[in-house]
């Protein structure tokens, strides 16, 4: 078993991302997990991520807030505990559009 604790969580750049806070939990050398990542991000009111794709499929877990999730299947709010998986290479744009800032965990493949 091999624990990371929240409180040595490490921020990193989320590229193109704008007023958020992003924390790597597991993976990508934070721990010996190799098969996928989890990062913890939290978005301020207007907060979010540019258009953009990725070659690899994503996981959005909302665990406080609201986040609205657009792609081209359309534009989906998020609220707690909701979850949403894009797969590899889907375009998609992602904001907090309320007053409250939004916790979500991401989980994608490495």
């Amino acid at each position: 078993m091999e624990v990371k604790r929240f409180d040595s969580a490490e921020p990193y750049d989320a590229k193109g991302h704008f007023n958020m806070s992003a924390m790597r939990l597991q993976g990508k050398g934070v721990t010996n997990l190799e098969d996928y990542w989890v990062g913890f991000s939290t978005f301020l009111p207007g907060g979010g991520a540019d258009k953009a794709s990725a070659p690899t499929g994503k996981v959005y877990v909302v665990l406080k807030g609201e986040m609205t999730v657009t792609s081209s299947d359309g534009e989906v709010i998020l609220g707690q505990y909701d979850s949403c998986y894009l797969p590899p290479n889907t375009e998609r744009s992602i904001e907090n559009k309320t007053n409250n800032p939004v916790q979500m965990l991401v989980i994608s493949p490495n």
